[in-house]
């Protein structure tokens, strides 16, 4: 292949979730004619790029195999004002609509999936259905251990495992219950552990954590309202 202008690394990131940006914001600065390298591990990205290349009147030039990834090249074509595309997604909506079920459950439709959401206050080890503040910890731990793992891919840098654990408690329970009219139903507090195993180094991983909690939507918009106290471990 040609010799590349600039390169940019997606990662694991697909052309659906964020690539085709980070792209067209590496190609922004070239010159019609520049090549631009693409460095991916996502598979779907060899069938999806080529037609995305089609599509904006950029020539693909093809791939070949890269250190754990996949290099793709692509010479720019006319020049395209990227101002569009970035306003678009800053005024991206997220939407969901939700029914009432029986047995005080309720239905969540978003997008293509539906799931069911069960009552807060529920004390056993097994319901029928996760709770509200379930997945609300569900989403806090799952947005910290994506973005992580996204950061990570974007810089090369190997995760071997992660995970997750987080809890919660009601500052007053029984007041959600109608059981006492004194106190507050909000969740009080959010503590855990994020474990992570990795060849990297401490003060890398440490500043790859760092810059998630500080891009993390969830958790930049619960920590304004709760205490958040999630430890971050390095697993040997």
């Amino acid at each position: 292949m040609e010799n590349p202008k600039a390169v940019c690394d997606g990662g694991d990131l697909d052309c659906g979730s964020g690539l085709l940006l980070i792209i067209k914001k590496a190609m922004d600065p070239l010159a019609d004619g520049e090549i631009l390298e693409v460095r991916s591990r996502e598979r779907t990205v060899a069938d999806d790029l080529p037609a995305w290349c089609r599509m904006v009147d950029h020539e693909f030039l093809g791939s070949e195999p890269g250190d754990n990834t996949t290099r793709y090249f692509m010479r720019k074509g006319s020049q395209q004002d990227l101002t569009d595309e970035l306003e678009a997604a800053k005024g991206y909506k997220w939407n969901v609509r939700v029914q009432a079920e029986s047995a005080l459950t309720a239905k969540v439709h978003s997008r293509n999936h539906t799931f069911v959401v069960g009552q807060p206050a529920d004390f056993g080890s097994k319901v029928d259905a996760p709770s509200a503040i379930d997945y609300l910890l569900g989403a806090l731990a799952s947005d910290l251990a994506v973005g992580f793992k996204a950061q990570a891919s974007r810089r090369n840098i190997e995760i071997d495992q992660l995970e997750v654990s987080l809890k919660a408690g009601l500052e007053n329970v029984l007041f959600h219950l109608e059981l006492e009219d004194e106190g507050s139903p909000r969740i009080q507090e959010i503590k855990g552990t994020f474990y992570v195993s990795s060849p990297q180094l401490e003060e890398i991983l440490e500043k790859l954590w760092e810059n998630t909690l500080e891009r993390s939507p969830i958790y930049q918009t619960l920590k304004q309202t709760i205490k958040i106290d999630i430890q971050f471990s390095i697993v040997y």
